[in-house]
């Protein structure tokens, strides 16, 4: 197959409604969880209370919730991606509307945030299995995208002296819109069912 042809195949995967349902979940999904770690140093301290030396420990608990997150999202999305995706972003956003700046907290974010990545990942190559390289790169600037998204978001607040709790509820609106949007991917993936003609 010529590459013009290649090419043309991978561009026709962006017709399909779920695939910009998929990357559109990904931005605003993971946006979330970034809008409100951007700041997290200066909430941590600011408003925890937390010695600055420690900020430094903290985070390293929050990568090791990164590392677990990442992998049990991985082996559930495995079993069944659709009810991963929404779980995952459901405690997503519980953790961040209920978030106490415990360090609990700050490692359920790191959780439940990279937890979302192999789903979501998954599900963009489910709807564009005939454009992976496109579609798998599209999928990665979505998520850059919600890196630049949600760090925005939160400094808007911080700017309007919302103080610095103020990213974390952006993020959480953030992330239950992601899970709306997840929703209304799911429903209209479903099969129309057909009307059959019944004899009168």
């Amino acid at each position: 197959m010529s590459t013009g042809g290649g090419l043309r195949r991978e561009l026709l995967a962006f017709t399909r409604p779920q695939v910009w349902f998929s990357l559109v979940v990904t931005v605003l999904g993971f946006g979330g969880m970034f809008g409100a770690f951007t700041y997290i140093a200066y909430t941590l301290t600011e408003v925890s209370g937390f010695a600055t030396t420690t900020v430094p420990w903290l985070l390293v608990l929050f990568g090791v919730g990164l590392f677990a997150g990442n992998l049990a999202g991985g082996r559930a999305a495995d079993r069944s991606l659709p009810a991963t995706l929404i779980a995952v972003l459901a405690a997503l956003t519980v953790v961040l509307v209920g978030f106490a700046l415990t360090v609990v907290a700050l490692v359920l974010m790191g959780a439940f945030g990279f937890a979302t990545v192999p789903p979501l990942q998954m599900r963009i190559m489910k709807y564009a299995d005939q454009a992976p390289t496109l579609a798998s790169g599209a999928n990665i600037a979505a998520f850059n995208l919600g890196n630049a998204l949600g760090a925005w978001i939160g400094g808007l607040t911080i700017g309007a002296c919302l103080g610095f709790t103020a990213p974390i509820w952006a993020g959480a609106a953030l992330t239950l819109l992601g899970l709306a949007v997840l929703l209304a991917a799911k429903h209209a993936a479903r099969p129309t069912p057909t009307l059959t003609n019944t004899p009168t």
